[in-house]
């Protein structure tokens, strides 16, 4: 699974790679806790913009930045709760915010949990191999980023129909682009094009998230531990932590649930997914428009023992939502409604997925009747940020927005939001999309009969991947003291 095996020779030169570019990598534990990081690394960073692409700023891939373009050292876990004003429902409604990370998306956070290991072990020579990193969109950005900020050659595969903002950053950063057919839920021709390069002879490592088991224990112990720091500094004596809600893409974030029912042991984890691709829901199959999820299978590395809940949105909600929170008509219309002027001033924070994850959270509240002491967490994986082109195609479309396209965005798409399209897991039903692994991932893919069984029948198969956390923060600890670069605080 996160195989930490060392292997000396191509070690070596990855040490001395990292050493002739001053590059120094940052434990799990630092980045879940950026108050143990080095006062040598704060100085560095006080000049350093939040994109550049400096080895710097691998520091700065935790969910504790401070909210600035450059300069920014670290805080509280950036959050952001929405009102009823805006939701419809009584439940607090809690998202971390993904903008502040390198990149502007959480994804880094994803890459780094499956390159580091590979690295600090010499499983990959970042002098002879290119990192491949197959993607629907965030991912890809992610792992190109961190290959530069490593030393290391990078190929990014993403579909042809993502937004442009993608393909125009990942041109500055990739050593090579590949488009493959489609949109978001055309990973299957993603996977396609990874067995074309291993057929290819060059010598390349394929960071595939969907199968990466570093892109789980990323986010089982830094996202995790960060929303367990939320729910602590935001609860109040009354209120309860009900569920996290959280679309899958590459079921690498939905990963933290299983760090939060350690804590929480009655909370739920739920998965959400675009009604028009219902996989999970349905075992169905379609395209779509919420940009950074990929869908037609289901993730190796999802953990269906620990999902409660599979709900799917409509793509045409967070399309018309994006438009009211982004054009004048709609800002408008929300402050008539009552929403306080300051979080409107905020809702760039929420890209597409990021807003179909608060409608997720919506519709779960509904489903439970939650009220005012509820909590439910979720995440905004990007910002608007990397949508701009999306909101002009859908003005030159459609048109500016008007008061009268407002309301009804407002009352159809969060007020309106119902109960439809979701399925509360049994134990059968976990097991239903457990099994849709199969097709994908031992028919063509690769894997085991063994394996696939072994994740629902073993006791200690999802805890023997987190248990690995500790064992590879020593390696990182020993690949840094080999460099001599590293300056303890």
């Amino acid at each position: 699974m996160i195989d930490l095996t060392v292997h000396e020779e191509p070690l070596a030169r990855a040490v001395a790679r990292a050493r002739e570019r001053n590059i120094v990598i940052p434990t799990l534990a630092e980045q879940a806790h950026p108050e143990r990081i080095p006062e040598a690394v704060r100085a560095k960073l006080r000049g350093v913009g939040l994109w550049d692409v400096d080895p710097v700023n691998l520091f700065r891939i935790t969910w504790h930045n401070e909210p600035k373009e450059k300069g920014g050292l670290y805080g509280p876990v950036n959050a952001i709760e929405f009102p009823k004003e805006l939701t419809g429902v009584e439940a607090r409604i809690i998202a971390l915010v993904g903008k502040w990370f390198p990149t502007g998306a959480h994804k880094v956070g994803a890459a780094f949990g499956c390159l580091v290991p590979r690295l600090v072990t010499g499983q990959f020579d970042p002098t002879r191999q290119k990192a491949v990193w197959p993607s629907t969109g965030n991912y890809c950005r992610g792992g190109a980023y961190d290959s530069a900020l490593l030393g290391c050659e990078s190929i990014a595969i993403l579909p042809a129909g993502m937004s442009q903002e993608r393909f125009d950053w990942l041109g500055t950063v990739a050593g090579e682009v590949i488009k493959t057919p489609g949109s978001e839920s055309n990973v299957k021709e993603i996977f396609d094009k990874c067995w074309e390069l291993r057929r290819s002879g060059q010598d390349l490592v394929i960071f595939n998230q969907f199968e990466e088991f570093g892109n789980y224990l990323w986010h089982h112990e830094i996202t995790g531990r960060a929303m367990a720091e939320v729910l602590e500094k935001k609860m109040r004596p009354r209120d309860s932590f009900r569920a996290v809600v959280l679309s899958t893409g590459s079921a690498g974030t939905i990963g933290c649930g299983d760090y939060l029912k350690k804590v929480f042991p009655a909370c739920k984890v739920a998965a959400s997914e675009a009604l028009q691709c219902p996989t999970l829901l349905r075992n169905g199959f379609g395209e779509h428009r919420i940009e950074g999820i990929g869908d037609k299978h289901v993730p190796w590395i999802h953990n269906l023992r620990n999902t409660d809940m599979v709900i799917a949105i409509d793509d045409e909600a967070p399309v018309n939502l994006i438009r009211l929170y982004h054009e004048p008509a709609g800002r408008a219309y929300l402050a008539k409604q009552g929403v306080p002027e300051g979080l409107i001033a905020q809702l760039g924070l929420l890209g597409i997925s990021g807003t179909a994850n608060v409608l997720s959270c919506i519709k779960l509240a509904r489903w439970y009747e939650l009220g005012p002491e509820d909590v439910v967490l979720t995440v905004l994986t990007d910002s608007m940020q990397l949508y701009q082109s999306r909101l002009r195609e859908l003005r030159a479309e459609r048109g500016e927005l008007t008061e009268t396209g407002a309301a009804t965005a407002y009352h159809r798409y969060l007020l309106g939001q119902s109960t439809d399209n979701m399925e509360e897991l049994d134990y059968p039903s976990r097991k239903r999309v457990h099994n849709l692994k199969y097709y994908t991932w031992v028919e063509q893919q690769g894997k085991s009969y063994q394996e696939i069984q072994a994740q629902w029948y073993e006791r200690d198969y999802w805890t023997s991947i987190t248990d690995t956390a500790a064992k590879l923060d020593e390696l990182i600890a020993a690949f840094n003291r080999r460099t001599g670069l590293r300056v303890s605080s």
